[in-house]
């Protein structure tokens, strides 16, 4: 069955054909077509030929697809797919090779039988199917059916309308090089349990089904479960390299679970879950910063962890680390007067602030609460490479990909870069990469003045070794990074978000750029007392309106 890899993304899907019309289909394409999608399309017929010079060049069609070669492509697939024959499926797309061992291995190793795919209303050139069938093995059967589609293009070299392949085409959960197997489960199933006890399940907790996956893949064989036969997509090179774990679809016979406690409190997860869910594409992570025990993990789609496995630009809540390394370098300190030119130019690149404001006269804790970006891209001439590189990875242990939390992370991104990415990534941008997991880490890091790994299970548990950075910043360095924190979360960016968090509170509002997005997204990290939190808002705004309130509400429980 191979071992279970990281954690799954999304899930689609639907099946394709019907009882007395594979005959039809079978017998002459143009009538099944007609008779499979309930009426004809001739007015929708496009498409024009064209062909070489010679008269002895065959014509090829191009342009774009009629309606009729949409469906009469879809129908021929979907028909010999039902009927058994793999080979004949896979020449009506555009990769035969990859399709007929997929299709075939439908049959042989997931040992589904019985297929029927219904095809349903054409959208253009997508069209939608449903499957069902069984899946038997060794004597146990029972009854699967799913919702997938398929998309007709155009072949450039013959001008024949063909599926385009992708194995997602024969199950919405498969990555290409993704397979279907079915046997014996490579590994048991956990249960998972709360800091308190209580068992973590999905209808619970709809956040945590990626966070269960990666639970069983860890823990499954040292947790004392025993596997049972299931239906399981098990993960390709490229699915294993994106850190995507083995799926189970179908349980044939359930085995034996073993038992793991987890650190999530499940009051913060129950917060964190509605926290998220009122928000489009949103996550938060929660944890100790005494200890680095994770309270809390929450993502609006319940498909993708992005709160752990995310690798998107932090936007200005880099300045934190940017602030650290200057504050190190002795390079200004917090009253310090320091402008926030209205524009900067740094290796051919022009730089500006939001809403292109400026501060003339004022000093790096106002540029901080401020988030002004230009305050930060003017130090860049004093600056080596990776200067921000090291600080990132010294104090806070981000970027070496040695996080051990017991279940899959992204341990953030600070790529060393020079000139005018050198300057972007001081603020969050250019070639660096974080989640809110990382985000959430560095608070803590800030409030406690010491990184500590999180985790998600004890290492007590496996006897595994948790992360460390190599130096701890100075006492001094501390103090400051509070003091603009909290001046932030007092008087500037995060201050309408943080409104009623009291006791010794700092934060950092980010907002990030992303090519082809209107609107950019939003992050916000904060802690107070023993709690510290972040989030983002993909393509939700500015930090301290989307992430803020979520993370502020659960800081507030403290």
């Amino acid at each position: 069955m191979g071992n279970r890899r990281r954690v799954a993304e999304r899930r689609k899907t639907r099946p394709a054909v019907i009882g007395g019309m594979i005959a039809v289909v079978v017998g002459g394409a143009g009538l099944g077509a007609y008779a499979l999608y309930g009426h004809g399309a001739s007015a929708e017929d496009g498409g024009s030929s064209t062909s070489a010079s010679s008269g002895d060049h065959k014509h090829v069609k191009t342009g774009p697809l009629s309606a009729t070669e949409v469906r009469t492509a879809a129908t021929e697939f979907l028909t010999s797919w039902k009927s058994g024959k793999a080979d004949r499926a896979a020449a009506v797309t555009n990769d035969p090779t990859a399709a007929t061992a997929l299709l075939t291995g439908y049959t042989k190793d997931a040992h589904i039988t019985g297929v029927t795919l219904t095809p349903g209303t054409r959208t253009g050139d997508k069209v939608p199917f449903s499957v069902k069938g069984t899946v038997a093995y060794k004597g146990i059967s029972k009854p699967l059916a799913y919702a997938s589609s398929l998309t007709v293009v155009r072949d450039k070299e013959t001008g024949k309308p063909l599926v385009d392949w992708h194995s997602s085409v024969v199950h919405p959960d498969l990555k290409d090089g993704d397979r279907l197997v079915t046997g014996e489960a490579g590994t048991p199933p956990v249960r998972a349990y709360d800091r308190d006890g209580g068992e973590l399940t999905t209808a619970k907790y709809p956040s945590l089904g990626p966070v269960l996956d990666g639970l069983r893949e860890k823990y499954g064989k040292i947790a004392g479960g025993k596997a049972g036969i299931e239906l399981d997509v098990v993960r390709g090179k490229a699915s294993q390299k994106a850190k995507l774990s083995d799926k189970s679809l179908l349980t044939l016979t359930k085995g034996t679970p073993g038992k793991v406690k987890t650190t999530l409190s499940p009051t913060f997860q129950a917060a964190a879950e509605r926290q998220v869910a009122a928000k489009d594409r949103s996550s938060v992570v929660v944890l100790r910063p005494s200890t680095g025990e994770i309270l809390a993990v929450a993502n609006h789609n319940p498909g993708f962890n992005t709160a752990f496995q995310g690798s998107l630009a932090p936007g200005s809540t880099m300045k934190i680390v940017t602030s650290t390394m200057l504050f190190e370098k002795k390079l200004v300190k917090p009253d310090q007067s320091h402008p926030c030119p209205k524009t900067y130019k740094l290796a051919g690149w022009t730089f500006h602030n939001d809403d292109n404001s400026e501060i003339k006269q004022g000093s790096f804790k106002l540029a901080f609460g401020a988030s002004c970006n230009n305050a930060f891209i003017n130090f860049a001439p004093k600056l080596s490479d990776s200067d921000l590189t090291t600080e990132a990875q010294q104090v806070y242990g981000l970027g070496m990909n040695n996080w051990a939390i017991g279940v899959p992370t992204f341990d953030g991104s600070i790529p060393v870069q020079s000139g005018a990415q050198m300057g972007a990534s001081l603020i969050g941008q250019g070639g660096v990469r974080m989640n809110p997991l990382n985000m959430a880490s560095v608070s803590a890091t800030v409030e406690s003045g010491v990184f500590r790994q999180p985790y998600l299970v004890s290492p007590d548990v496996d006897h595994r070794t948790l992360a460390k950075a190599s130096r701890t910043m100075s006492s001094q360095t501390q103090a400051w990074l509070k003091e603009v924190m909290r001046y932030t979360a007092g008087y500037g960016t995060a201050a309408k978000a943080m409104s009623g968090v009291s006791g010794d509170a700092g934060a950092k509002t980010g907002s990030a750029e992303v090519d082809g997005q209107k609107k950019p997204n939003g992050w916000f990290t904060a802690y107070r007392g023993d709690l510290a939190a972040a989030g983002v808002v993909q393509a939700g705004g500015h930090g301290g309106d989307t992430a803020g309130p979520i993370v502020a509400a659960l800081l507030k429980m403290g």
